[in-house]
């Protein structure tokens, strides 16, 4: 029986070490760390983990950790976004054939101005050559990272075309507008706004849940929220989730993260990232690190 796609997915933020190289260790104990603060699953190889910056054998290495580890399969939703076919084909095949939840898909990404026919073929040639292990899909709509994106009408042509495989989409559009008309556009999609700042009004229109890279430091007041949006106290909640993320973000969301976690768990090497992002700068860490929403999140926190 597979996993429901809903509640909480953290895009989970990767360690590296010195030299650069994925610290897997460091990696898996902070997903670890995710699911034991409420997160119903992991969005690994996403844009916050910096995967368009790992090589296809260290993506593949990234979930097999998860898997050595004892990580359930089916909590595992990695991103097989590439440019290259034969690239989504095989991350999406190794997830599929490991048990994954599903893979996280972004459109290819370098052209501009693609048609929806010619994005149409893409998914269909990936899902062809994928074959029998084909796990679901949930399609990755970030148009201000990506600029390429899955409009609503080629949404429901994929939907009609693959059903049952085109399962999902996070939408990263920032837009809640348009993620309210996703949901009501797609009933049998779970749609997960991509960041949490509208999350009550998301969850209220009919969201799964909320795939969000600011759950890496604050994850379990976010899955909080998701479990009890109805409550009275639920728009005092949402604020608070806001001023943690507009903290983290007013100072690169990457690096940002990195600081809190590097901070949190006592280990200066969460700071790295690779290039060409570059390392949170003293003064801009000392100035998150003193927030007041960040430094309740520390103390809050077990490391």
């Amino acid at each position: 029986m597979q996993r429901t796609l809903g509640g909480l997915w953290p895009p989970v933020a990767t360690a590296f070490d010195d030299d650069g190289g994925v610290d897997s260790k460091r990696l898996v104990q902070h997903s670890r760390r995710l699911l034991a603060a409420g997160a119903s699953g992991l969005a690994i190889l996403g844009t916050t983990s910096e995967a368009n910056s790992l090589t296809l054998a260290e993506r593949r290495n990234v979930i097999d950790a998860h898997l050595e580890a004892g990580i359930a399969a089916d909590r595992l939703l990695p991103g097989t976004g590439a440019c290259a076919i034969d690239d989504v084909v095989a991350l999406t095949r190794h997830a599929g054939e490991v048990g994954a939840a599903g893979v996280l898909m972004l459109p290819p990404f370098y052209y501009k101005q693609v048609s929806d026919d010619g994005l149409f073929a893409f998914v269909a040639r990936v899902i062809e050559r994928t074959g029998a292990k084909i796990p679901r899909i949930v399609l990755y709509h970030i148009p201000p990272i990506a600029v390429v994106g899955w409009s609503l009408d080629l949404v429901r042509r994929l939907i009609d075309a693959f059903p049952g495989i085109v399962a999902g989409m996070k939408d990263s559009s920032g837009d809640f507008e348009h993620t309210r008309q996703a949901i009501d556009a797609f009933p049998e999609l779970a749609v997960f706004p991509g960041a949490e700042v509208y999350l009550v009004k998301a969850l209220a229109a009919g969201a799964a849940g909320c795939i969000s890279a600011t759950a890496n430091v604050n994850a379990g007041p976010i899955a909080a929220l998701i479990e009890n949006w109805q409550e009275a106290d639920a728009e005092r909640r949402q604020a608070e989730l806001n001023t943690v993320r507009q903290a983290v973000a007013s100072r690169g969301m990457i690096a940002g993260i990195k600081a809190v976690l590097a901070a949190r768990y006592g280990e200066a090497s969460w700071l790295n990232v690779r290039p060409p992002l570059t390392k949170i700068d003293e003064a801009a860490r000392a100035g998150l690190l003193c927030e007041p929403a960040i430094a309740a999140l520390l103390e809050a926190a077990p490391a």
